[in-house]
């Protein structure tokens, strides 16, 4: 292969893997506003209704972290991989009229629950065969062993939060 094949091979290499690095690492995805809409009913019914909104989550699944050959094992490490997936836990923003005892205003009492990033990785599995591998004092063969399982668990991280909120006008 050519000097000039080879670096040019390197670079589309090179650039790929960037870009994959880029999507996997890529901020999570954001919520969608969603408004609730009450007009109509306040006004078919003469009065102050809340004013409801919602965050909707869009999932994006990652990249998963494939498996790992491991020296004296048959079979690679993490068989089958965790998938990562990155989104929001929903939120919301609710508004209500508080009317005044003393007088034609309104306060207001709010509870607003932004979208949080959620972090997730799917379980996983670990498995091993029940054969080394090849020995020299075996003349080039396997020798049987315990097979080996694991699950990999679940992860899940996130840091919801919420803020209520009382005060004059709607």
């Amino acid at each position: 292969m050519k000097s000039t094949t080879r670096g040019t091979l390197a670079v589309v290499l090179t650039c790929v893997a960037a870009a994959a690095t880029g999507a996997a690492t890529a901020s999570p995805a954001a919520a969608v506003p969603v408004p609730v809409p009450l007009e109509g009913a306040e006004t078919a019914l003469g009065m102050e209704l809340p004013q409801i909104g919602f965050q909707l989550p869009t999932p994006r699944p990652g990249v998963p972290d494939g498996p790992r050959y491991v020296e004296g094992r048959l079979l690679p490490e993490r068989t089958l991989p965790q998938l990562p997936v990155n989104s929001a836990l929903p939120g919301a923003d609710v508004r209500a009229p508080l009317p005044r005892l003393l007088g034609d205003d309104y306060d207001h009492l709010g509870v607003a629950a932004p979208a949080s990033d959620l972090r997730t990785l799917s379980p996983g599995l670990d498995v091993d065969a029940p054969l080394t591998g090849p020995s020299r004092d075996h003349f080039g063969m396997p020798e049987p062993k315990l097979p080996e399982v694991g699950v990999l668990a679940p992860v899940v991280q996130t840091m919801p939060g919420a803020e209520l909120v009382m005060g004059p006008g709607l």
